[in-house]
């Protein structure tokens, strides 16, 4: 599996990770297997948070993956906080609280990356400083980055927090592609003009903060997969053409889609499929032409100015 770098850190990190929202939908013999088999095609960085499943995801992933010492230096761990039934919370206290129950879910004593949720409207930076120094100085947490913000956010984030950002997960796919969309069409009285993000992505790239596309196969928000989908014929018939070209499945050229774009993103899957999981780790190897690229861009409904 190739790698990059996860931000600015020196961390070296496979260019996919595997999401675990829905291991607690397998049995545990089927979540030891999805487990082993994402280990064996070299995904070993495995993306997590304290909601999923009530936690139950996080329990049910060191159960599966035997959690010991050798196998923890073996693997990445990267977990969220910041969401609470019916609020967001940034506070200091509930990170803490949060991340001791993390740890004590997945059966370690640290976590490689620790991500900030959902953007908490009352957040008050001074207490996410406080916090970090407290997880990074006990050895509880070694690298810090958000999810689902813009650049202010991050910014208002930085005035205080030491620790650099190294990575910010957000919605992204072949259909849902405004962050890319709309420094497309500057300038133009569209649809897709419409900044939405705050030009996330290029300030992104000009931080060195590593991009986490979730949701790599879902148009909306979460109203279903565009893969075989009969509402997009001609992005299916296009993906369909390119993926023959490369004799790789049509879940590959999905994510190689993804991985072409020079924001040297890691896309976090989804899927508790083992040969999906393999078929998205193959797009590591696969480099889409700009042309090929654009095709499905456009194929998707996407339009060029």
């Amino acid at each position: 599996m190739r790698t990059i770098k996860l931000g600015t850190s020196s961390l070296e990190v496979p260019v996919i990770a595997v999401g675990c929202m829905r291991i607690n939908s397998l049995e545990k013999a089927e979540a030891e297997r999805f487990v082993q088999a994402s280990l064996e095609a070299g995904a070993n960085f495995f993306d997590h948070a304290d909601i999923y499943g009530g936690g139950a995801c996080e329990e049910i992933f060191a159960e599966a993956i035997h959690m010991n010492d050798d196998i923890r230096e073996q693997i990445i761990l990267q977990s969220k906080c910041g969401i609470r039934k019916g609020a967001f919370d940034f506070s200091k206290d509930h990170i803490l609280t949060s991340v001791d129950g993390i740890l004590k879910r997945l059966k370690t004593d640290y976590l490689d990356i620790l991500l900030l949720h959902r953007p908490d409207a009352l957040v008050e930076p001074e207490e996410v400083a406080e916090a970090f120094d407290l997880l990074a100085s006990s050895g509880k947490v070694r690298h810090f980055g958000v999810s689902n913000q813009k650049p202010m956010q991050i910014e208002l984030l930085k005035k205080h927090v030491k620790q650099p950002l190294v990575a910010n997960q957000l919605q992204l796919s072949i259909t849902n592609a405004n962050m890319i969309s709309n420094g497309v069409n500057v300038n133009m009285e569209n649809e897709s003009a419409i900044d939405r993000d705050g030009s996330i992505l290029d300030y992104c790239r000009l931080n060195d903060i590593t991009v986490q596309p979730w949701s790599p196969f879902q148009y909306g928000f979460f109203k279903g997969v565009f893969l075989d989908n009969e509402e997009f014929p001609e992005l299916n018939a296009k993906i369909d053409e390119i993926a023959k070209k490369y004799e790789v499945s049509n879940t590959t050229i999905a994510i190689a889609w993804l991985l072409r774009h020079p924001a040297r993103m890691q896309p976090v899957t989804g899927t508790m499929n083992i040969e999906r999981i393999r078929d998205c780790v193959k797009a590591s190897d696969v480099h889409l032409t700009r042309e090929e690229w654009y095709e499905i861009y456009r194929a998707a409904g996407n339009i060029l100015p």
